[in-house]
Formats: C-alpha cells, structure tokens, sequence
C-alpha cells in the first residue's frame, strides 16, 4: 500500500471540480438498473454539484469520494458515507462504478478502504448499507464483502410504476477487523 488511502486496485480521491461529468455518467447508469429517476440535470447542473462536493470540509461525517484505478488513473467510480450517527457510532455507504470496470474487485476494495477510515479513524463501531431487493450485483457485493442482512423493508421504494424491496445490511468493526486484519494490519 502506497497510500492510506490506496489499495493493490484503486485510490480514493476528492471530488474535483471537473468531476460533473462522471456523476452524470454514473447516474445514467444506475437509472438503467433500475434506481431511483430524478429529471435530468443539465451539464451545468452537475458542475455545480460536482463544485459544491470539492469544495465540502473533509472533515466532515459525510463525504463522497472518486474511485481512481491505480493501473490507469482512470476515475471508474464513487463512494461515499450518506448518513453518520457519531454519537452512536454507525454509518451508511453508498457505491456506484461505472459499468465497464464492474466485476473487476474496485468496489470490494474501495468499500474496504472506507470501511477502514470509519473504523478506525471515526471511531464507528458499525457500517450499514441500503440495497434495492432487485439489485443482485450489490446484494452479492455485500455478502462478499462481510455485511448480514439485517432485515428487509417490503414493498418500500417506488421505482418505475412499482413498489420494491430494500434491504437492510450491517459489519460491525470486529466482524471486519476478523475478516479483515486488526488495525494497521489492512
């Protein structure tokens, strides 16, 4: 590891200014598999958004973050912690890679790396994560990657014309140090 936040696969970075275009690119595509669907945003749209996500603090409890691959420099994604409860210690997740650098272990990683900060820099004891019933890829990410199904909200989302599952996943600090490697040892 080369960098704390650097893995054999990918690096984490700020958003950029100039990142507008891959979240436009990357919501496109999660429309497709059936996410939730806004109306369009112009390209100044996501300028503005991609701006107001390089200009947040850091520092703060939620954070979006580019997924960089470490072979190429090539920007295949973003993660992000959505929802933070510090005084509990619990954290929520989110991930997207673009469709053409799937299957090819950067978001396992690059969720591992953030599980990692929040674990043993945010002092958060416990990372949960939201998937729509219908999205087997993420389902199947989740397992992988340690998390349990927590539970199962039915019938919770509405996404084109119908109503569909959410599921409810959790990793607790010691579930990932055990699978994982104690701190410092990642």
């Amino acid at each position: 590891m080369t960098s704390y936040w650097t893995g054999e696969r990918v690096r984490l970075r700020a958003v950029e200014p100039e990142d507008g275009g891959l979240f436009a690119r990357l919501t496109a595509e999660e429309e497709r598999l059936g996410d939730l669907l806004n109306p369009p945003k112009s390209a100044e749209g996501w300028q503005a958004f991609a701006r107001e996500k390089a200009g947040a603090d850091p520092s703060e409890d939620s954070y979006q973050l580019v997924i960089e691959s470490v072979a190429d420099g090539a920007a295949v994604g973003a993660i992000g912690v959505y929802r933070a409860d510090p005084r509990s210690g619990w954290f929520e997740y989110g991930i997207t890679v673009a469709e053409e650098h799937r299957r090819k272990g950067y978001a396992g990683e690059a969720v591992r790396l953030v599980l990692r900060h929040q674990f043993e820099e945010r002092r958060c004891h416990k990372a949960t994560a939201r998937v729509f019933g219908h999205n087997t890829p993420s389902l199947a990410l989740q397992g992988a990657i340690g998390f349990t199904e927590e539970g199962r909200l039915g019938r919770h989302v509405f996404v084109r014309g119908r109503h569909v599952d959410v599921v409810l996943f959790a990793l607790f600090a010691e579930e990932f140090y055990a699978k994982y490697g104690e701190p410092g040892e990642f």
